[in-house]
Parts: structure tokens; sequence; C-alpha cells
């Protein structure tokens, strides 16, 4: 985000651990500022408020595991120990011990702890701004509680307070009913104040609060308040599909009508293996990239999350989508004039990447530009926004499917895409609109948690255990570190 809010950063501490901060700001000089002589001035609040936004560019881990659980991808990567914790979740052997999991618990909590550090001290002062600026802070806590409670289910919920390490010991699990009603909260809050647009590139919308908001909802089964909220989004909101799928995802497209809500990386700095959460550019790019790769278009990388071909059947004929979203490496290869190299990773090998999320040499960041892309990580799209109010207009109690039709149909028929519309009801329309979702978002870290909320996990993905990896499982560390006595999830 820092490329958009370039002033300094506020380093505050996580809840249960502190995370390293960037290595490429303009920092204050040590112990010049603390929580007892800060939040004097406007200015303050906004810096603070750039220090919360900071723990979104850890989405990589969101991406790579909501489609290295799923039957979209399998892990890949030098070897099956490169990044263990990805193939420990690709083969549903996951416990306790998970490095990419514990990551993913640290971060959220840390950006929880930023946001929380910020509403301590909101009557600190009055200013103009300062709606805007809480509002925004209420959106980002409820995306990082949204991601927690995705992940974990019900987690211990801190809200407007700081805590010192004495006192973890005493918070409990709250419910998932318990976190999702905080999430609802934080986003109404930021429904009311946000704008549809704003000056600065980067912030925080009104349309991504509503589209969160309906998300959220979505997730729980309450399909007739999801409808009414993203409803809201498709007629009031300045959105359209983008009108060239292939190119949705490049840098040069990054702010097209298409975008709702998506989290801003630059490739303008550097940064290293030792600290990716500090990292400027998205990781997921580098990451997905070729191994060894000698030749055009692309660049070299890890060759992580590489595509099923159960994903790549999963597409009807015709559908340009497939070759939007999937390279075939040697199809790619036999087409080409010039000589193209690549080597196959020990950790699996499929022929496909995801071309969606995959390093090219005329987006490259400097230094070990495995690390420094500057492609954006969309989170929600438009397109995401119009399936799921079909779902839930025809999931909801009285079923609106004229209406989810439309909006289907709406997502197939665009031109840069030219799938022929559907006519169904009922049952039929809700798998039409579930196959859609799979090849429109297919690559973007959606399809796990589709599979889990609408219960197909158990016959669609292989090794999957019904009552158990709908959640995963809490880092056996972060349990054993606050001695809270957290009950671990089922069956781990």
């Amino acid at each position: 985000m820092k490329h958009i809010f370039k002033v300094g950063t506020l380093i505050i501490c996580g809840l249960f651990a502190a995370v390293s901060c960037d290595d490429f700001v303009d920092i204050d000089p040590r112990y010049t500022q603390d929580g007892d002589n800060y939040f004097l001035n406007p200015n303050d609040y906004q810096r603070a408020l750039i220090g919360a936004y900071d723990l979104m560019q850890t989405s990589y881990l969101d991406l790579w595991i909501g489609e290295v659980a799923s039957d979209n991808s399998i892990a890949g990567g030098e070897s099956v120990t490169d990044t263990q914790g990805l193939h420990q979740i690709d083969a549903m052997t996951h416990g306790g011990v998970n490095n990419e999991l514990r990551g993913l618990w640290r971060f959220m909590y840390s950006g929880v702890a930023r946001v929380n550090f910020i509403f301590v001290n909101k009557d600190n002062i009055e200013f103009a701004d300062k709606a805007r600026i809480m509002a925004e802070a209420s959106f980002l806590r409820a995306y990082y509680y949204f991601e927690l409670v995705k992940f974990f289910g019900g987690v211990p919920l801190v809200i407007d307070r700081n805590l010192a390490p004495r006192d973890v010991s005493s918070i409990p699990r709250a419910s998932a009913q318990e976190v999702y009603a905080q999430i609802e909260s934080d986003l109404q809050v930021a429904t009311e104040v946000l704008e549809w647009t704003v000056p600065v590139k980067g912030r925080i919308t009104k349309g991504a609060a509503l589209a969160l908001l309906g998300k959220v909802y979505l997730y729980q089964n309450k399909f007739a308040e999801s409808a009414t909220v993203l409803d809201r989004v498709i007629t009031e909101g300045p959105y359209d599909l983008f009108d060239n799928f292939e190119t949705m995802f490049r840098v040069a497209n990054e702010s097209s009508a298409e975008t709702v809500f998506d989290i801003q990386y630059v490739g303008s700095e550097g940064g290293s293996y030792g600290c990716l959460v500090c990292l400027e550019g998205f990781a997921a790019v580098g990451f997905h990239g070729i191994r060894g790769y000698k030749g055009p278009i692309y660049g070299d990388g890890n060759s992580y999350n590489l595509p099923t071909q159960d994903l790549v059947d999963a597409f009807e004929d015709n559908d340009p989508r497939l070759g939007f979203s999937v390279l075939d490496i040697e199809a790619f290869k036999a087409e080409q004039t010039e000589t193209v190299e690549y080597v196959q990773g020990v950790g699996g090998h499929t022929g496909y990447y995801n071309r969606k999320y995959l390093k090219r040499l005329d987006e490259l960041g400097p230094g070990d530009n495995d690390l420094t892309s500057p492609v954006n990580h969309k989170v929600i799209r438009f397109a995401d926004v119009l399936l799921m109010a079909a779902e839930a207009h025809n999931r909801k109690p009285s079923a609106d499917n004229a209406t989810a039709l439309a909006y289907l149909n709406r997502v197939r028929t665009r031109p840069s895409v030219n799938m022929p519309a559907l006519n169904v009801t009922g049952t039929a329309l809700t798998e039409a609109i579930y196959h859609e979702r799979r090849v429109e978002f297919a690559g973007e870290g959606l399809r796990f948690f589709d599979l889990v909320r609408t219960g197909k996990a158990t016959d669609e993905i292989e090794g999957f255990v019904a009552g158990k990896h709908e959640l995963f499982p809490i880092p056996q560390d972060e349990i054993d570190l606050a001695g809270a006595g957290w009950l671990q999830n089922p069956l781990y």
C-alpha cells in the first residue's frame, strides 16, 4: 500500500506475535514516539491507518491456500519440502504445526492489533477527516477477522483494546457467530460513511465495504440480506465488467471498472525471502512463475500453485476463459517461433500455470523479481458481485430466479467471453452458478471456500474429511503460547 500513501510508517506490535515491518519506508528515529505521545494530530491517525492497511499485503497466502486446498491446483514448487505447509494442505494432511497457517494467523491478528490501536485512541482529538479514517479502519478489522473466521472458525475476539502478553491467557475463543456479528457491525459502519469513489488510489470505498458485507452474509447462508446488499453494488455503484478478460489482470488495467476491492502492490522496491510480510510486491506472481523458464513473454519463477487437469476439464468447449486463466506450457511452446525452455519442479508438475497471476517480462520489479511484482491482487471483482448476487437471489427463501439468471448471463455473455446464455431455474440454476464461479474465478483463491460453504467439498476434494477439513487447525504454537485453554478444531 505504501506506494500510494508515501509517508512514515507507525510501528505497532501484533496481538499475539510481533511482525517485522518494512525496510523500505521512512521510519522515525527509534524511541521518539510511542502510544503515550501519539495520536496528537490528524497526521498521526493517517499514518496509523497506513500501518493497518499494510498487513493486507500478505494476501498471497489466502490466494494460495484457497486454490491448493481445492481441486483447482496442486502446491508445486521445487520439492515437497519446499513450502512444506502448502504440500500438507494439498494432500489434506495438515495439522496444527504448519508454517503457512501460522503465518496467516499471525499476520491477520497483527492487522487487527494495528486497527485496535487506532480505536483505543479514537477520542484523543477531533478533526475534519476523522469519520472516514475510522470507517476505513472498521473495514480493515472486518477484513482481517473475516480471513480468520473463514479459515479457523471461532477465534479470540479483541475489539477496541490493546493487550499485554499477560492478558492473552484470559481471552477465550469466541463463536463463529460472534465473530461474524462483529464483522457485520464493522462493515455496516464503513458502508454508511465511505464514498463510492475516492481521490487516492487504493483507499477502501463504499462499494468494497458493501461487496464484502454481501460476501459475509453469503458465507452465513443469509441469502436475502446478501441479495439486498449486493444489489446496491450493482445498481448504485460505478462498476461494470471489463471489456477484455485476457488483459484484466495486467498492471495497465488494474484500475478498471471491474475492480471493486483489490490489494495494491508496487514493483519499485526490493525485498527478501527473510521477511515476506515486508514485501511491497505481490509474492504470488513470482512464485507462480515457470521454473527455469527461458523464452518470450513470461519470466522464470518457482512453479507454485499449478492448475490441475480437473480444472481444465471443467471449462465448457470454446470458453475463452480457459486460455486466459490457464497457460498450457507445451501448447505455448509449440506456438512460438523462438526457443522456449523450462524445468519441471519436483514438487509436482501438471503442465499448466496460473496465467492470471504469472510473472511477465514487461512487469518485472527490481532485485529478486520473484518478490517484487507490481501486479495487484483482485480480491472482489464485479463479476464476483454479480455471481454472488445471482446465488443469493436463487437460494433465498423467496427465490427470484429471473434476477439470478440475468446476473449469471451478464457474466457469461459479455463480449470478451461470449458464452451462450442459459435458460435454467431452481436447482439447475444453482448448479450453473456454482460452475460459473469455478471457471470465472479459476486461480483467484475462491474455490476451496466456495466448496466448503456449499457443502460440496467432500465430493470434490480428494482426502477431504467431513467434520474436519471445513476449518483449518489453529496453530498449535499459538494455543501453547496463549495458555488460554483454547480447544483445537475438531479431529486435528
